[in-house]
């Protein structure tokens, strides 16, 4: 076939690393907007859990993607300056700029060919292919231009971020909860290279007006942040690449393909980053596709079904525990007077998918802690 792979990011470049190893003459083109090497953001996470599956689909290729990665098997909760561990969680950070190169090496070595600062505005710029992967983003100007058939819904989220990187090395992934007098501030933080952390900020509506942050430059809210979590970072500042606040737009899609096009990654579907799942939704997204087309050959109409199958369900899984993480954050404010193990516990418990005895079985010590300050009753019930 003869494949054109709209979007540069993980989705589309796994998806075209796989069917080229798979079939040499498929003839594969990826074509990106951004400049060769360009990147924007800091590092990523996955969970073990989430490095599974790449390891299932192809352990020679999980072998290199994983071998510069930072690895902690806990994380941290901090509320009211106090540290709670919480053990057995492993966490796989990379920068996201490394990640991308080893995709597209590995894609180059395969034969995959690139055309970078190649904007898609209309499919027939990319004269006939056999089949179009639109792997564009949550923005997707391929979903865009055919929004009639795929029919895609949008929901604004409430609270606001910026994405900044620090030197201050985070080596679990760390949860840092703030009150202020103007509201609570949360960092998410990790380690992901040898000698750099992301530190994403994040705040309510309210609390972002309240503290001026709407009307400050981008260098201003940099300052006023550093000085937020200072006693975290330390004699480290804050580090700024495009760090310009923004609220989450989730996306989903009612159709998954029209002709010969089909959606991937987020541009099918945005999984919130409370739930560090996106980059592995549009992996998993891409080995899903490409096993459609190994089962069902080069008949478009049963692969977009086989995908769309496979895909759909979980999909819509991870989107529903998105949500409720989402609300979770949303309504923080309302939990700050807990002490901070029973804060940790709620924060475990806020998707609805890690029940008390799993996190028993992960973490006996902090389930006994949590048991100790009174929480047996609330356990017990989640038997």
């Amino acid at each position: 076939m003869k494949i054109a792979v709209v979007g540069g990011g993980p989705a589309g470049m796994y998806f075209s690393l796989l069917m080229k190893k798979h079939e040499p003459r498929h003839e594969v083109t990826v074509y990106e907007q951004n400049p060769a090497g360009a990147t924007y953001g800091w590092g990523v996470v996955f969970s073990d859990v989430a490095l599974s599956f790449l390891k299932q689909a192809d352990e020679a290729f999980f072998k290199k993607f994983t071998a510069s990665h930072e690895r902690c098997d806990y994380m941290e909760i901090v509320h009211d300056g106090v540290h709670v561990q919480l053990r057995n969680n492993h966490f796989s950070r990379v920068a996201r700029i490394e990640l991308l190169r080893v995709l597209r090496e590995e894609c180059i070595e395969a034969g995959v060919e690139f055309i970078f600062d190649a904007r898609i505005d209309d499919v027939a710029q990319l004269g006939e292919p056999d089949l179009i992967v639109a792997a564009d983003g949550g923005k997707s100007a391929v979903r865009t231009q055919f929004a009639q058939h795929f029919k895609p819904s949008f929901e604004q989220r409430r609270n606001m971020f910026a994405w900044y990187g620090t030197r201050q090395l985070f080596h679990p992934v760390s949860l840092i909860f703030r009150q202020t007098e103007h509201g609570v501030f949360i960092a998410h933080s990790y380690q992901y290279s040898k000698d750099l952390s992301t530190f994403l900020v994040e705040v309510d509506p309210d609390t972002w007006r309240r503290a001026g942050l709407d009307t400050l430059s981008d260098e201003e809210s940099r300052r006023y942040c550093e000085q937020v979590f200072q006693p975290e970072l330390g004699a480290n500042g804050l580090m700024s690449n495009r760090s310009i606040w923004f609220s989450a737009n989730i996306v989903s899609n009612e159709k998954w393909s029209h002709r010969n096009i089909v959606l991937l990654g987020d541009a099918l579907r945005t999984v919130h980053f409370s739930l560090g799942s996106g980059t592995r939704m549009a992996m998993q997204d891409a080995i899903a596709l490409y096993e459609a087309f190994l089962a069902c050959g080069d008949d478009l109409p049963a692969a977009f079904a086989a995908f769309e199958h496979a895909r759909r369900t979980s999909s819509a899984d991870f989107q529903a525990a998105a949500a409720r993480s989402l609300d979770w954050y949303e309504n923080v404010q309302e939990k700050m007077a807990m002490d901070p193990v029973s804060f940790a516990y709620d924060y475990m418990r806020r998707t609805g998918r890690v029940s008390h005895e799993d996190l028993r079985q992960r973490d006996p010590e902090f389930v006994a802690r949590y048991e100790a300050l009174g929480g047996m009753a609330a356990g017990t019930a989640a038997h």
